[in-house]
């Protein structure tokens, strides 16, 4: 049997952190800090646009939809989990103190401590599923 070589602790740490300090940051240079320390540098994000690769083009993607939504804020859903080398991770999106507008789940994998990928899933449910998806 092969045994993870990353801790569930790292892990949780890396969803919790990339919420935040990647997809809710507002500042382009901590923002660009936070990927270089999280991101493995063949990173690869992929959501419902499609799959986008590297760190400085996983920035851009995360400083681009911030500024969509500049006042939400990331909310997790729950206890994140972890399997293996992955994790899991609900969370809602919307304005402070109110209920999300949108929700979704961040599932990454994990190499040597930092995120190899994020995979992006949008509650179907959600008007930015809806918009992400082109379906009406």
């Amino acid at each position: 049997m092969i045994q993870s070589k990353e801790s569930a602790e790292r892990i949780r740490e890396l969803l919790d952190r990339n919420l935040q300090e990647v997809f809710g940051e507002g500042d382009d240079q901590r923002r660009h800090a936070a990927v270089g320390e999280l991101w493995a540098e063949d990173g690869i994000l992929y959501a419902p646009p499609g799959a986008i690769v590297g760190r400085d083009a996983i920035s851009k993607f995360a400083g681009e939809l911030r500024a969509t939504h500049p006042h939400y804020v990331y909310t997790p859903q729950g206890r994140s989990q972890v399997l293996h080398d992955a994790g899991r991770l609900a969370w809602g999106s919307g304005p402070r103190g109110e209920s999300p507008e949108y929700t979704g789940w961040d599932v990454i994998t994990v190499r040597d401590g930092k995120i190899t990928a994020l995979y992006v899933f949008l509650d179907e449910s959600s008007d930015e599923f809806r918009r992400a998806s082109g379906a009406s």
